[in-house]
């Protein structure tokens, strides 16, 4: 199935460019890509997102075996069903992503962390000095995998509403 090969290729991106890091570049290190706003910053997280949950490695581990199975059973259901390839590239995102983590969090106990974002502009007389919580292509794969959950889930609502709709229109 094309999604478990979209997961796959999530997953060796995340995992080649986490060894890159620790191979070429010490922890703390930084090295610039487009000027202050994008760098890569060598980084290790012992947590979840924004560094929460730190030196909690066992509940990640549980929690993430339980979303990776789930999210499996649940593609492996939708296998047949195609209306859904909006739903299933976003769990094969989501799977990708959570396993990359996974593996990170199982072997060495912390998750590398690279990707880092600082935003400096103002707005409406504001200035505005930001630094977005660093983190990895696996990160990614979990946030894009959501908000097409989310999307997908609102376009379902909205098919939904117009079917209840036009069945109402009908009945009158």
């Amino acid at each position: 199935m094309i999604y478990y090969v979209v997961a796959i290729i999530v997953f060796i991106l995340d995992q080649v460019a986490k060894r890159l890091i620790v191979v070429y570049m010490t922890e703390g290190e930084s090295i610039s890509v487009i000027g202050d706003f994008f760098r890569l910053t060598s980084h290790r997280n012992r947590g979840a997102a924004f560094g929460i949950l730190q030196e909690q490695r066992w509940f990640f581990i549980v929690a993430t075996t339980v979303i990776v199975v789930g999210i499996i059973w649940y593609l492996q259901k939708l296998r047949k069903d195609s209306s859904k390839t909006l739903l299933k590239t976003a769990l094969s995102l989501l799977l990708g992503g959570a396993f990359g983590n996974f593996i990170d969090r199982a072997l060495f106990g912390e998750v590398v962390d690279f990707l880092h974002f600082h935003f400096v502009f103002s707005l409406f007389g504001w200035d505005v000095d930001y630094n977005f919580a660093i983190f990895n292509l696996a990160d990614s794969g979990i946030v894009i995998g959501v908000a097409l959950i989310f999307l997908d889930s609102l376009l379902t609502w909205r098919k939904e509403r117009r079917g209840l709709v036009h069945e109402q229109e009908e009945a009158h």
